[in-house]
């Protein structure tokens, strides 16, 4: 019997992750501690701050290592700020 190739589809994104992507689309900016906890989303234009009740470091390093964000400098030395990545998929 002929094996079946499978093919490499990304698994849905939950609905936290959609809704964190979804708020960095429409102007904040997602920052995290060094460690990449207590994620905040801030918005650039007024500076407000929003706490995602269901985001945690697991949520921040799963979309990260889907390639979904990067991380970069922070405001401070223990601030991450993640960004999109150019492409996505």
């Amino acid at each position: 019997m002929a094996k079946k190739g499978t093919a490499n589809v990304l698994p849905k994104l939950t609905e936290v992750e959609q809704d964190l992507l979804s708020h960095i689309q429409d102007g904040y900016q997602l920052e995290t501690d060094s460690l990449g906890g207590n994620p905040i989303l801030r918005r650039l234009k007024d500076n407000e701050e929003v706490r995602p009740l269901s985001a945690n470091r697991n949520t921040i390093k799963a979309m990260e290592q889907r390639g979904l964000i990067s991380h970069g400098k922070g405001r401070g030395p223990l601030t991450i700020i993640w960004r999109l990545k150019k492409k996505m998929k």
